[in-house]
């Protein structure tokens, strides 16, 4: 991972309306601070290019692009999503 790299979430970020798939951006790559899995503060944007969260995630929540993938679209809902609740 490197600093600027999209990226795909690999989990579901509930608290934010974020899904597995979702494409976002590092911004920064950190260290744990007692030692622990290095993690990443991601910005992610919806289709128009409009920043609509920042989140920090381990690096295991995410993973590049790759060539063989396309982008889709899909509706931010208006209401968090649940746990357990498909995205």
């Amino acid at each position: 991972m490197s600093q600027f790299q999209r990226v795909a979430l690999t989990r579901d970020v509930a608290k934010h309306r974020l899904c597995a798939g979702d494409v976002a951006y590092v911004v920064e790559i950190v260290p744990h601070p007692s030692g622990g899995e290095t993690g990443c503060v991601l910005e992610v944007f919806n289709a128009l290019g409009e920043s609509i969260a920042v989140v920090a995630m381990p690096l295991s929540a995410v993973e590049p692009l790759a060539a063989d993938e396309v982008f889709a679209v899909r509706r931010l809902n208006s209401l968090e999503i649940s746990a357990g609740d498909d995205c």
